[in-house]
């Protein structure tokens, strides 16, 4: 009969809590650069950024899709005011929300 070789014991998963802590910083990151890209573009509308540019549509695009849901909840005469109102709505969400889930799970 051939010897049989030793089997090697399963290794152990880490029960530290080390990929929900990934998970939530992953979560964290989103809603940062989120709210990062939405915050950028108010910015650069208030300071009248070249819209040719193209570093600005593309912010400009990002923030558009990121906000599509919260396009014209505000209509208010001064452009200025709507696009701060419109896009900053969505920013602090996406800040919340994200610093929200990472704590809760991170508490998990």
């Amino acid at each position: 009969m051939p010897p049989v070789a030793p089997v090697a014991p399963a290794p152990q998963r880490r029960r530290d809590g080390s990929g929900i802590r990934r998970a939530a910083l992953v979560i964290h990151t989103i809603g940062d650069v989120a709210a990062a890209f939405l915050g950028l573009w108010i910015v650069l509308y208030l300071l009248e950024a070249n819209h040719a540019n193209v570093f600005v549509g593309f912010v400009e695009d990002v923030a558009d899709a990121l906000s599509w849901w919260s396009q014209d909840i505000f209509t208010m005469d001064t452009e200025s005011l709507r696009v701060l109102l419109n896009y900053g709505l969505p920013a602090v969400l996406y800040l919340a929300l994200g610093h929200g889930v990472a704590m809760r799970l991170r508490r998990f």
